[in-house]
């Protein structure tokens, strides 16, 4: 294998990061209108050039412990492979009802292509229907793409590309796909949500409410992204493809509402090996959704039931963690409020060292209680703290616009190799 190419390694939430995938927003969250919002599943209209200067903060903090690799650029290789790129132009274009414009898709510079792609193409009103229809667009733009975990998700060397929920976000699953697949960068299993039971719309599963907690535990969330189909599926397909030994997943049931508690991964996540950050009301609190304890053997399932909690079930599986709580202990109302503001939404690069938005102030102080220094980003962005110096830290975003698209740090990052954790 080259050195160039990068083998998927992903066994925990916490392994010290080697690589990452993100997706710097662009002129695709500008091309958005207040009718188009819903649609695009935002809660508000991004500012773009104040957005952008926000997410130079997580590359920035980033780039100083792991590669990164941009999903542009990786798209931008799949298409100049002829053969990819067919096969490519012409799945979107089917599943998007515009074959009509696949010969002007394929004569696109790879550049182009790969901005159209993702930034959007105008329609042509050159016919009845398209005056008719009524649409400013052709293809869509990917206004969601810059959370590049939800349309896949990497488990220890298999990349799983999701079967998004809403079809608006399908297109990016099947750039993800290509760009495992085709972009010559990275050696790995993949496994494709598409290919199982196309026509079963009930089948639908996002990286959100995807978590290793550790290389034989699955936390996955059951809601509005995620079915309990989908979830089935991805079982599957994992113990089909790893059917040795003994693992366990934990499903949690999510509310419907509100908009907020869309994924897991936004009122749970983990920080170290022995702490999480959790939205006490729905993971601590009385509640009427279901824990679920699913055990399998040799890659058959051997026993389901349910549990109090996830952090009960995890006690009893060697993981005992101590909950952070998101918006602080005291003020029910701050904690609903940041949550909203993806205050459970972490993304750990190391154990111990994490990424949150600074917004979250209730959330930020908890943090600095149970021994998190905290750290401004552009503090090392711009060389004046080493993040080797501190065991634990806590280094905060700035975001305003950021999260009215509807996710945190995590949501923002798709790890692709993690060092092994030292239980």
């Amino acid at each position: 294998m080259s050195d160039s190419i990068l083998k998927i390694n992903v066994n925990s939430e916490i392994g010290e990061l080697n690589a990452v995938l993100l997706h710097t927003p662009g002129a695709e969250v500008e091309n958005m209108t207040p009718k188009m919002a819903q649609r695009a599943l935002y809660s508000d209209i991004l500012n773009l050039s104040i957005a952008q200067k926000e997410y130079e903060q997580i590359e920035g903090v980033l780039s100083k412990v792991a590669k990164i690799y941009q999903v542009r650029d990786l798209l931008a290789k799949v298409l100049d492979d002829k053969e990819h790129r067919e096969v490519l132009i012409g799945k979107i274009c089917v599943m998007e009802q515009v074959t009509d414009y696949f010969e002007t898709l394929m004569e696109m510079s790879s550049q182009h292509l790969a901005k159209v792609l993702i930034e959007g193409l105008p329609a042509k009103i050159n016919t009845l229907t398209s005056f008719v229809k009524d649409e400013y667009y052709a293809l869509y733009p990917l206004y969601n793409f810059y959370f590049t975990r939800d349309s896949s998700v990497t488990i220890g060397n298999h990349a799983f590309i999701c079967r998004m929920a809403n079809k608006v976000r399908m297109r990016e699953s099947m750039i993800m796909n290509a760009i495992y697949g085709g972009s010559g960068a990275f050696a790995c299993d993949i496994i494709n949500a598409h290919d199982y039971q196309p026509t079963n719309n009930e089948i639908f599963i996002e990286g959100g409410d995807i978590l290793i907690a550790r290389d034989d535990i699955l936390l996955l969330g059951n809601g509005l992204r995620s079915s309990t189909q989908g979830i089935d599926l991805l079982l599957h397909r994992l113990c089909k493809a790893n059917p040795e030994g003994r693992k366990h997943v934990i499903v949690q049931q999510l509310p419907d509402s509100p908009e907020s508690f869309i994924h897991l991964d936004m009122v749970f996540t983990l920080l170290d090996k022995d702490k999480c950050m959790v939205f006490e009301p729905l993971i601590l609190g009385d509640s009427n959704y279901q824990t679920v304890h699913i055990t399998i053997e040799n890659g058959k399932v051997s026993k389901i039931k349910t549990v109090s909690n996830i952090l009960t079930v995890l006690r009893r599986l060697g993981m005992d963690l101590e909950p952070i709580l998101c918006g602080g202990e005291d003020d029910e109302w701050d904690q609903e409020r940041e949550q909203w503001h993806s205050g459970s939404n972490f993304f750990a690069f190391a154990p111990g060292k994490v990424v949150c938005y600074a917004r979250n102030e209730a959330t930020v102080e908890q943090m600095s209680k149970h021994s998190f220094e905290i750290i401004p980003a552009w503090d090392v962005i711009e060389g004046k703290v080493s993040l080797s110096d501190y065991q634990r830290c806590c280094v905060t975003l700035e975001g305003s616009e950021l999260p009215r698209g509807g996710g945190g740090a995590r949501c923002m990052t798709m790890p692709l190799s993690r060092k092994a954790v030292e239980w």
